[in-house]
């Protein structure tokens, strides 16, 4: 072999690790799978949350199995088929209180707009399934210990989830089945270290019930996390945003209060953030155990385990200019692979162009080098048959 053959070679397997590595580095980590579970009217900050949730969906960085809600007025089953059908996802399981349930909705006729303005499927709540039994079945589906769920609103499902028994999903009783098939839970609940706060105290009965028996971890994002983080003016003023149910919520509600001149508080953006990119960037955990008193006040064990709150770690407007950028986020149009041919988008689950076209000049090189080890071996068949005569 040649010093130039070998030179060759050498370029070629090396730009072929370079690519293979540069492939893998930009693999983005497994989607987290969430269930979000959220009240979805008394506040306009679960619009924040959800537009995030959808997202780092369509960023690789999540997959959304359902989104659930914790009330059951009449209607909010198809808000959140309107979000869901706007970012395309009109197909994604929606789970409404079947049984008693707080009825609260927003006072300033934002999800009324929307409900009139936007294309959704369910017209009615009888129209979504039983968040119980949704509940249920999603995670008998889901490998152990794998599932996130975020909560920024009531917690009367997953009470109701966890006095639930076997069933025809799964055997194991509703703490049995949350403790096999869930990961973590993310509240946007409680105030730190002691306090009242809405989510908590509006059904203290299942709140209690939840924080003295789930049986995996608990994060929260408390009241104080979320209340000086303001979003919403960037998107109510970008004029390249149009025909969206994320700005008009918005552009609706921040002006009817005082407090929100500048934005609207994330609370519940907070909760889904963290859920799906984790705390570590921007907070660190203060361990311990909520404990909520049957008026729905809260305290804090500092003893106990098994649960933790954020508490700021980096300047909140770092947490405010991310959060601004991405309610700003606009549908990914997804193709319909069986009539054109071509990959379907579906949020970043499927491989990207630029990894295809990596993994395409990485199997041309391949081509090359068989090429060139050919030529090669067709030379050194050559070579011993000139000395082989030589010997002759």
């Amino acid at each position: 072999m040649t010093t130039w053959e070998m030179r060759t070679i050498s370029i070629i397997f090396i730009a072929i690790f370079s690519f293979t590595t540069a492939c893998f580095s930009q693999r983005k980590a497994v989607p987290v799978p969430v269930i979000f579970d959220s009240d979805m009217g008394p506040d306009y900050d679960d619009v924040g949350a959800i537009t995030i949730l959808h997202a780092l969906a369509d960023k690789g960085e999540a997959k959304i199995l359902a989104t659930m809600a914790s009330t059951n007025y009449e209607g909010v089953a198809g808000v959140l088929n309107i979000f869901n059908t706007y970012f395309n996802r009109p197909d994604l399981p929606i789970g409404v209180p079947k049984g008693n349930a707080l009825s609260l909705r927003d006072w300033q006729h934002w999800t009324d707009t929307l409900l009139a303005k936007y294309p959704h499927q369910l017209k009615t709540n009888n129209q979504a399934a039983d968040a119980v039994s949704l509940y249920r079945k999603l995670l008998a589906g889901q490998p152990d210990n794998s599932v996130t769920i975020v909560t920024v609103g009531f917690l009367t499902n997953l009470s109701n989830l966890l006095n639930t028994s076997g069933d025809s999903y799964s055997p194991l009783t509703g703490i049995g089945l949350v403790k096999k098939k869930v990961k973590q839970l993310v509240c946007m609940a409680g105030k730190f270290p002691s306090g009242w706060e809405f989510n908590v105290m509006k059904d203290a009965q299942a709140s209690k019930n939840v924080y003295d028996n789930w049986p995996t971890q608990i994060i929260f994002s408390g009241f104080e996390i979320g209340v000086k983080i303001k979003a919403g003016l960037p998107l109510i003023n970008n004029k390249t945003i149009a025909n969206s149910p994320v700005k008009n919520a918005f552009r609706i509600a921040i002006p009817m209060a005082r407090e929100d001149s500048l934005g609207r508080s994330s609370w519940d953006e907070t909760a889904v953030l963290i859920a799906i990119k984790g705390y570590s960037q921007w907070y660190t955990l203060h361990n311990g155990k909520m404990k909520v008193a049957a008026d729905g006040s809260n305290t804090w064990d500092d003893a106990a385990n098994g649960q933790a709150y954020i508490a700021e770690k980096v300047n909140y407007t770092v947490v405010q200019d991310l959060i601004n950028q991405l309610i700003m986020h606009q549908p990914v149009k997804r193709v319909n692979r069986r009539s054109t041919g071509q990959t379907r988008s579906s949020g970043g689950s499927r491989m990207s162009q630029s990894t295809q076209n990596r993994i395409a000049q990485i199997e041309a090189l391949s081509r090359k080098v068989d090429k060139i080890e050919a030529n090669i071996n067709k030379r050194e068949r050559e070579i011993k048959r000139v000395e082989a005569h030589e010997r002759d």
